[in-house]
């Protein structure tokens, strides 16, 4: 029987371990445009089906991202919602709403889109998630900046090409976004086979020119100080 032995002491203590860096990560789901809903879930077929043609392709799925984020405060879920299902925003830890289609006709709720970073928080229809969650990395550090960063999404139009990415913003444009402003190596991260993430591209491009961001596009009424995500929103029932 081998018979374990003590590294000698140096007579220097050393410092424990970080208890902090086995409770960190960040999961990326991918979870299939319309997944529970009949209506999102046709229109994505049209609207792929157009890009197919005119692209002279096959059509392929259309997946929609979030992120489930942990730190030692608290598991976080980070995900983009249209429309907004009510005026309690901060029940669901919002700190960030854009226009869609056009900022003229943002002040109905029905025209706005919400950025969610919600303590204990759900994903709804999760369980249909393909190839999730990835882990994408148990590094503390990133995982508390990606979630400060939240509430400094822009709020592009949804829908539109405001900066001329190529590519309208959308949903996954957020999470794109956040990943790429977090430092993660977002070159890896691809949707399931089979499939693409419209708008993914969108939030790559506005990251790396994200060093001056235009006026106006930073931040709302839902936005607080730099720790707020310690306690925002509610706990789940889950």
């Amino acid at each position: 029987m081998a018979v374990q032995t003590q590294p000698k002491s140096t007579g220097a203590s050393e410092p424990p371990a970080a208890p902090e860096a086995s409770k960190a990560s960040i999961d990326l789901y991918w979870l299939p445009l319309g997944a529970g809903g009949w209506f999102v879930r046709l229109n994505g077929r049209i609207y792929e089906a157009i890009q197919a043609f005119l692209e002279r392709r096959r059509p392929l799925d259309l997946y929609h991202s979030a992120l489930e984020v942990r730190v030692p405060e608290g598991r976080f879920v980070i995900e983009n919602s249209w429309p907004i299902p009510n005026t309690h925003g901060a029940s669901r830890g919002v700190v960030v709403e854009g226009p869609v289609c056009s900022r003229r006709i943002a002040r109905f709720r029905a025209l706005r889109y919400e950025v969610r970073r919600w303590r204990d928080g759900v994903i709804p229809d999760a369980d249909e998630a393909v190839a999730s969650p990835r882990r994408l990395s148990e590094d503390p550090r990133k995982a508390r900046l990606l979630l400060e960063l939240v509430g400094s999404v822009p709020s592009m139009v949804w829908g539109r090409d405001e900066l001329g990415t190529g590519e309208m913003w959308n949903s996954n444009s957020v999470i794109s976004w956040l990943l790429a402003r977090s430092g993660l190596p977002t070159e890896a991260i691809s949707p399931p086979a089979g499939g693409r993430a419209p708008g993914w591209e969108a939030g790559l491009v506005t990251a790396r020119r994200w060093t001056d961001p235009p006026a106006g596009l930073v931040g709302n009424r839902y936005a607080g100080t730099s720790r707020a995500w310690a306690f925002a929103g509610s706990r789940s029932s889950r």
